[in-house]
């Protein structure tokens, strides 16, 4: 049976653009010769569509673009696609079969994960055994995603029933997942290993078909793949569209987009991070209809890499860096800046904030007159910042991206209304010992990030010689207790028991946890960890809580 993995970018929302697309592309497949084409799970509505689903007109317009696509697809060629379905009162994640101008088969998701990201327990009903839909000679076992996520090694995962398991006993000779498996790092590598168990668990051949694209502050890499039970593996393209005609009898593989094949070899896991950060930031850009993005440029290494990031997603001729230097800026980091913007053939242009810092002070000096100068004096000139770049933000219509990253978004290292606003968090996925080494993994062929600005100690530059090490621990030691309390979820007995020093242990835990109100007004983050702060981690603000 030759099988299309018709691997998709869909809008979240955009029924009409999907179906649009659905169409078309199972036109061009079916032309090419195959008999099915799978698309991704929800790919009729975009994942995850969220609480669009509490809408009945949104509900009711999947089904009517469901019944538009089976009564518009060639007439001898399957499409199986991922839509929202009311059935028996209830709502369900669904793979639905058209066919001969009707919809043939439907197979209900069964396992609804609800951790993380995930709360489709929030939307949809579970379904029961889904049954098989013959085709072609081949019995074919449909499932959604999560269906598959029952392996051993799985812990979190503690379900009872078992539908790849089910499906194979009463007798599927092909398996196949519709899938909306958001990208993390390490993710690819455990999606090819739960199909090839499954491939070698039942002795038929599994496939998967990924969304690809950027939703928000979640990324999916697409990697779509079938998994033969003698561990052979064909993959769909990482990071993009992409389609696939597979000949399960001979295994011949018809590529339509004419590309090289991916071999499934493992890649660099900072190239990876790299590349899911530019997907991130060209679709969040492209789907909320910015074509131009701004970003303050300091002279320091996060604001760099962002920069870096933004070029490679949107070109160099759409992305506008601003230098707002102060008094306490040094000459440095201003060259540092315009070096930056050479090599990546970037606009930059430079507003002086000296004269609006003393402004400030002056409005200020009757409320603050008898105090000591300190932190609200400093972050005066992160909030100034602020203003003038959501100021071009506003004027413009270009996108305002964040700069800093996951260590300082983790211990309130950050000014409210000042360098956290922003539209999108580029790296507030990356703590800064990361941040580091994409930079030198950026400058691996030649200098794009100026080596000063990778080899210089950090600095806010809010006060003379200020240096990041003078409020927060150095940063491989902060990461390595970061890394463990959000990233592990360990408690901090767990982390002072991996050789962490007590003091600083318990010291890091409660910036990280008195600072939940900053983070709640973040803007969205992309999501390249297993747990970056957003929807997948839910913490209370006004709480005493122990370690």
């Amino acid at each position: 049976m030759k099988v299309a993995l018709a691997q998709l970018n869909p809008v979240v929302g955009d029924i009409t653009g999907n179906s649009e697309r659905i169409l078309s592309l199972a036109r061009e497949c079916a032309g090419s010769g195959a008999e099915l084409v799978v698309f991704p799970e929800l790919s009729l509505t975009g994942y995850p569509p969220r609480d669009l689903l509490d809408r009945p007109a949104f509900v009711q317009g999947s089904a009517v673009a469901l019944d538009r696509i089976a009564s518009h697809i060639p007439p001898q060629t399957g499409v199986v696609v991922g839509a929202p379905l009311l059935l028996d009162g209830v709502l369900c994640n669904a793979a639905v079969v058209c066919r001969g101008g009707r919809v043939v088969h439907i197979a209900r998701k069964r396992l609804l994960p609800y951790y993380d990201v995930f709360d489709e327990t929030r939307y949809f009903a579970p379904g029961r055994s889904s049954g098989l839909w013959e085709n072609s000679g081949e019995h074919l076992g449909f499932m959604v995603c999560e269906d598959a996520w029952r392996m051993p090694g799985l812990p979190e995962r503690q379900y009872v029933v078992d539908p790849v398991a089910d499906l194979a006993h009463e007798g599927a000779t092909l398996l196949v997942n519709l899938s909306a498996s958001p990208f993390q790092q390490g993710k690819r590598a455990v999606r090819e290993r739960i199909a090839h168990w499954h491939a070698r668990r039942h002795g038929v051949p599994f496939i998967l078909v990924n969304q690809a694209g950027g939703n928000d502050e979640l990324i999916f890499d697409g990697s779509s793949l079938v998994a033969w039970p003698d561990g052979k593996t064909v993959a769909c393209r990482r990071f993009d569209e992409d389609c696939i005609i597979v000949d399960t009898d001979t295994r011949e593989v018809v590529r339509l987009r004419g590309d090289e094949p991916d071999d499934g070899a493992a890649r660099d896991e900072i190239a990876e991070v790299h590349d899911a950060l530019v997907l991130g930031v060209r679709d969040y850009a492209a789907k909320c209809g910015f074509r131009q993005a701004v970003l303050g440029l300091s002279g320091g290494i996060d604001s760099a890499l962002t920069a870096v990031i933004a070029v490679r997603a949107l070109g160099p001729e759409n992305v506008i860096g601003i230098t707002m230097p102060s008094v306490y800026s040094s000459q440095g980091s201003v060259d540092d800046s315009y070096a930056l913007a050479a090599n990546l053939g970037m606009r930059i242009e430079t507003i002086p904030i000296a004269g609006l810092t003393d402004a400030f002070g002056a409005a200020l000096g009757p409320l603050f007159s008898g105090t000591p100068a300190g932190l609200a004096e400093e972050n005066v000139q992160a909030r100034i910042r602020g203003t003038l770049l959501m100021s071009l933000s506003n004027k413009f219509g270009w996108l305002l991206l964040t700069t800093g990253n996951k260590s300082e978004l983790s211990t309130g290292y950050c000014t409210l209304y000042g360098d956290m606003n922003g539209g999108l968090s580029v790296l507030g996925d990356l703590l800064k010992t990361r941040v580091y080494d994409m930079s030198r993994w950026i400058n691996r062929a030649g200098e794009v990030i100026p080596w000063d600005t990778i080899h210089k100690p950090p600095s806010a530059e809010l006060r003379p010689d200020q240096k990041d090490s003078d409020s927060l621990p150095e940063y491989e030691v902060l990461d390595r207790v970061l890394s463990l309390y959000l990233e592990e979820q360990m408690d901090a007995a767990a982390i002072i028991g991996c050789g962490m020093d007590p003091d600083l242990v318990v010291r890091v835990l409660a910036l990280v946890d008195r600072n939940e109100y900053k983070r709640r007004q973040a803007p969205p983050v992309l999501r390249v960890t297993g747990k970056a702060f957003g929807s997948g981690r839910r913490m209370p603000i006004a709480a005493r809580a122990r370690y």
